[in-house]
């Protein structure tokens, strides 16, 4: 029997894979806190929204997140199970604690629900290209399962383990999504001060040694002043708190991703949360006068 999937959270990421499971032929039910958002989007795909979660979790065979941090996934998970059928599945493609997913995954096994979380990384681009990378947590019979619908909004999708390895693996991309940032910002600042074609100067260097996604992606819109967010400042810093935190229960040393954290917070006392992550370099330029645009 086709799956029946209810939706939640239709945010920058959310609404892209939406449209891609209802272009890949997927029952598709759609429930946003905004429901105006919801309403909207139903309408141009010619789905239906529901009204409130439990309604949505009632008519879903599986249940998926797409929504901002813990408490979110925790809301509705608590408000889900109560009408979430027994054998129903939970995709949790939010980025959030990973000891929390445990603790979600666990309580939906007593009621005889499946979890996977499945945090995905490639920004707006990848959501609405179904281009997502995507790392998996969860049973070998839950990701089995799940991999159908994880396959219509990504293209390289890896099981970790049991719940809670997908977000981990996340934060380990997190590590590394912010520690590319800081080091092409500091490779373009480097190359303005030197007075390279920094447009020529990215092309040279992104297929050597030294390119990167961020490098590819990223630097082009600093250097073209864009600052529209394929994943905000703020959800970022929000990633790189439940990085820090979880490295500190390891007793892991991350010197580059805490220096960050500051570098992301004096935007944000700025007023620049909203902005793109690769605004970055944002906090970087008045240490450099030379380089001041």
């Amino acid at each position: 029997m086709p799956e029946t999937i209810g939706f939640v959270g239709l945010g920058i990421m959310g609404s892209g894979m939406v449209k891609n499971l209802t272009a890949k032929g997927h029952a598709v039910r759609v429930w946003n806190r905004t429901e105006s958002k919801a309403a909207e989007l139903a309408q141009s795909l010619k789905i239906d929204h529901a009204r409130t979660i439990k309604d949505l979790a009632a008519s879903s065979s599986i249940l998926m997140l797409c929504v901002t941090n813990t408490s979110d996934v925790e809301q509705v998970v608590n408000e889900a199970a109560s009408t979430l059928k027994k054998g129903s599945l939970v995709i949790d493609s939010s980025t959030i604690s990973p000891k929390a997913t445990e603790e979600f995954a666990a309580k939906l096994r007593e009621q005889g629900i499946g979890f996977v979380d499945a945090p995905v990384s490639g920004g707006s681009e990848g959501a609405a290209q179904g281009t997502l990378a995507i790392m998996a947590g969860g049973s070998e019979e839950d990701f089995h399962r799940a991999r159908p619908i994880l396959e219509a909004i990504g293209t390289r999708i890896t099981h970790m383990g049991p719940a809670g390895k997908g977000q981990v693996t996340k934060l380990l991309n997190q590590i590394l999504v912010v520690v590319n940032m800081l080091a092409v910002s500091e490779a373009l600042m480097f190359g303005e001060a030197a007075q390279l074609d920094l447009k020529k100067a990215v092309t040279a260097v992104e297929a050597g040694a030294g390119g990167s996604w961020m490098l590819s992606k990223r630097a082009p819109q600093v250097l073209d002043n864009y600052w529209k967010p394929g994943f905000t400042i703020d959800l970022q810093q929000k990633d790189v708190d439940l990085v820090l935190e979880y490295a500190g229960e390891l007793g892991v040393p991350l010197i580059a991703t805490g220096m960050i954290r500051q570098l992301y917070a004096r935007l944000q006392k700025e007023g620049k949360g909203h902005l793109g992550n690769h605004a970055l370099i944002q906090a970087l330029e008045p240490l450099m006068p030379a380089v001041n645009k």
